[in-house]
């Protein structure tokens, strides 16, 4: 590893990737495979058989919609409903067609990294619920978490699909968990998805499909830095590797590189160099109990109103509000 001279850093991306690269052992932060390409190969990936999270959470808002748009809704002042990651919008969808059949009072905040999904579920949203206000913002969940404080006008929804809160670690949960909760007042809901630990063949199945299309969403991290930092991965020479811990209920996503070669990153004037097998890790996919998701709410001064669950049990949603 070699860096030439001092790279000017203007972008969190390249911060973290060099960062992540120049660190032993090497990482890269999931949340940047998402640019157009990553946009559309995820959504591959929640319409593979394999991949049952999309389909369990699609039967929880689908079975429970009513219920769920009773904890919700506030008929003196109407309420904000904020979505963290919104993508695509395909499982909101359902509530946000019931909320406004039934005349609701309530705005939609869709916020995402990704500015193409954001633009997509706006421009889509206009034209299937144009009734709907929609107030779209581009930004990550930790950046968003202050300007969450000045929604305090009346009642609000946080609400987190996905269990996208899988990607941190237990300690980094509890502290956007905490972050999440110092924004709520005392009627504000947090309507939260967590994947449920269950045979680990079919956890690991869901994250290693046998059509690449896995491979190919985790290798787009280094699409994206050939094609915005000037880099030369050759992405013929990495496989996609996946492990999952039962005892931990820790699903982690690997690249690994499979000879050794040189790759040079222009735009941080940086030089790498990768023995055989050497791995990147890319993503983790934590699954939960319900004793682990109640540790998690206590630490973060949260406690469970309610959850829904699919016929399987293979996914929960919860709704948390402030202790």
């Amino acid at each position: 590893m070699k860096i030439q001279t001092k790279p000017i850093l203007d972008s969190a991306f390249k911060k973290e990737v060099l960062e992540g690269l120049t660190n032993y052992p090497k990482y890269l932060s999931s949340k940047y495979i998402y640019d157009k390409a990553g946009d559309k190969l995820f959504q591959d990936i929640m319409e593979l058989p394999e991949y049952y999270l999309t389909g369990c959470e699609f039967e929880i808002l689908s079975t429970h919609t009513k219920l769920i748009a009773e904890y919700f809704k506030d008929n003196e002042n109407g309420f904000d409903l904020i979505e963290l990651g919104a993508g695509d919008g395909k499982k909101t969808k359902v509530l946000l067609k019931y909320l406004s059949e039934e005349k609701i009072n309530f705005t939609y905040k869709p916020i995402d990294i990704s500015q193409n999904a954001i633009d997509s579920l706006s421009k889509k949203l206009s034209e299937e619920l144009p009734e709907i206000i929609v107030d779209a913002e581009k930004g990550e969940y930790f950046e968003v978490l202050e300007r969450l404080k000045t929604f305090n006008t009346r009642k609000k929804v946080i609400m987190v699909l996905g269990s996208n809160i899988g990607n941190l670690l237990h300690s980094r949960a509890i502290n956007f968990l905490t972050k999440l909760k110092d924004t709520m007042s005392n009627d504000d809901l947090i309507f939260m998805g967590f994947d449920q630990k269950k045979n680990p063949q079919t956890i690991l199945d869901a994250y290693n499909d046998p059509t690449g299309v896995t491979a190919a969403f985790n290798k787009n991290l280094l699409v994206r830095i050939n094609k915005e930092m000037g880099a030369n991965f050759n992405i013929d020479k990495f496989i996609h590797w996946e492990r999952y811990d039962p005892e931990t209920g820790t699903a982690k996503s690997y690249l690994v590189a499979t000879e050794p070669q040189e790759v040079i990153i222009e735009a941080l004037n940086l030089e790498l160099n990768f023995d055989a097998w050497e791995t990147i890790h890319t993503e983790i996919s934590q699954k939960y109990d319900d004793k682990t998701v109640n540790w998690l709410a206590n630490e973060a001064g949260l406690e469970i109103k309610t959850t829904f669950t699919d016929n399987k049990k293979y996914y929960k949603n919860y709704i948390f509000r402030k202790k």
